[in-house]
């Protein structure tokens, strides 16, 4: 019997469950952390852009490190449903699938807007366990930051069960305890939800996009949650006060770094550092889930300098964590659920650090002793940053579009050149294998290359489940 399972019976009959000691390597607290899209030519860029060639991200100072396969059960390249599933629950499934078994199919429904009875249909797979949930079963406080909607694939992943991933508004059911479709493997709730999405939690009536009449926000403040829709309510909700926090900041997904109001919401790292102050309240630990959703997002739109700052800002939420943790006893993974094809182009000479005089790693292939432009093929310069599939390919010769210059390409709206033209928006995942660094209580179990299903083995394991 392991000492978690030995918790909750002390807690059943009213024992003192926070005397129960941890064994060596054992984590009372998991916070994990996932980089939407974020692989290693985004993490290597982003270093660059902000420190430069000789710096280093905080994530890149964690201890331990492997690299994960992340290939789903029925694609090579991977969507973040399965991947981020495959995480938390050790099981392979089909693209678009959340936290079921291998055997279901993705099923689209007319109006995904609709709640739906039972939209997968009664033979098509059975929900799987997910690291949430086992650390809620144990006792542990649970909490999901993400700076997308909160019922997106990733932290949907987390705590539903769904076989299509844009069936946000049965998710958002799920989430919320004593109502319709609600997930009861959560108990009284996941503790501590932060994000964005209210557009699902809101019926058309009140300026949402649910249309069975549900106002699952009030639901969840009557089940004792304290709810805050933005920063100076955010501000306003002390730990000390709460230990159920709904932060719903925007209708869809928040904005990206490159554009947020600081007045209006909250970054990632002050919405890290909230819900650990909560969740620490709960002496027998906590699993945290925090995700920089919106890498990804800019990724597809090839804007480049948006994935940087949004990874940037993930890494100042992985730094913010390490300030306020124990890594004694605090297991700390930071990882990617699948990569991009954002590549590095040329024989770059060192760029620095990107600032309002230096383009740095956004800017042109620049020759490594005369500091000129490096020129294609057709006599052209090209940036250093470009994708392997996007909406911006010249038609014809690169010759026959407008020069080039540092200025255009690191301007905060440029799309990146592509190789395969794509329609706006349309880059696609890449297949190569992503970074995984971690540190603290059981970390050390993570090394070599990886199966993304083997994580969910340590988290467990971490844990003493």
């Amino acid at each position: 019997m392991t000492k978690r399972l030995i918790a909750a019976l002390l807690a059943a009959f009213g024992c003192a469950a926070g005397s129960v000691a941890h064994a060596d390597g054992e984590a009372k607290n998991i916070i994990f952390f996932l980089g939407d899209g974020m692989g290693p030519t985004t993490v290597t860029a982003s270093r660059i852009f902000k420190y430069g060639e000789k710096g280093q991200l905080g994530m890149e100072k964690l201890s331990r490190t492997a690299r994960i396969r992340t290939y789903s059960n029925n694609a090579q390249t991977t969507d973040s449903a399965p991947s981020m599933s495959a995480y938390m629950t050790g099981v392979k499934m089909n693209n678009d699938v959340i936290a079921m078994t291998q055997d279901t199919l993705l099923v689209s429904v007319p109006n995904v807007d609709a709640l739906n009875a039972n939209p997968c249909g009664a033979a098509n797979g059975q929900p799987v366990t997910t690291i949430l949930e086992l650390a809620k079963a144990a006792g542990l406080g649970t909490g999901v930051v993400t700076t997308t909607r909160v019922t997106h694939a990733t932290p949907a992943a987390t705590y539903a069960h769904i076989c299509n991933r844009d069936l946000e508004n049965d998710i958002a059911a799920q989430l919320t305890p004593g109502g319709t479709g609600f997930n009861t493997k959560l108990g009284d709730g996941v503790d501590v939800v932060l994000g964005g999405g209210s557009n699902n939690f809101l019926p058309t009536a009140a300026g949402g996009k649910r249309q069975d009449g549900r106002n699952l926000a009030s639901e969840l403040k009557a089940k004792g949650y304290t709810y805050v829709t933005n920063k100076t309510e955010f501000d306003a909700a002390a730990a000390g006060s709460t230990s159920k926090l709904l932060g719903l900041f925007t209708k869809s997904h928040m904005t990206y770094e490159q554009e947020r109001d600081a007045a209006r919401e909250p970054s990632l790292a002050e919405m890290t550092a909230k819900a650990i102050d909560v969740l620490s309240k709960n002496k027998r630990g906590f699993f945290l889930m925090v995700e920089g959703g919106r890498i990804d997002h800019a990724l597809h739109e090839t804007t480049a300098i948006r994935a940087l700052k949004d990874t940037i800002a993930f890494d100042d939420a992985i730094k913010m964590a390490l300030s306020k943790v124990d890594l004694s006893n605090t297991m700390i993974v930071v990882t990617a659920d699948h990569d991009h094809t954002m590549i590095m182009n040329g024989y770059a000479r060192l760029t620095g650090a990107t600032t309002d005089a230096n383009a740095g790693v956004l800017g042109l292939v620049k020759n490594v002793v005369s500091g000129a432009n490096e020129l294609d093929a057709e006599g052209m310069p090209y940036s250093i940053l470009g994708f392997g599939n996007g909406e911006n390919r010249v038609a014809g010769g690169r010759n026959t579009a407008a020069t080039l210059t540092d200025a255009v390409a690191s301007a905060a709206t440029y799309h990146q050149e592509a190789a395969v033209k794509m329609g706006a928006g349309g880059e696609t995942h890449g297949s190569g294998d992503v970074m995984l660094m971690a540190a603290g209580a059981g970390a050390e179990k993570f090394r070599g290359v990886i199966d993304n299903t083997a994580v969910f083995s340590v988290l467990k394991r971490g844990f003493g489940f």
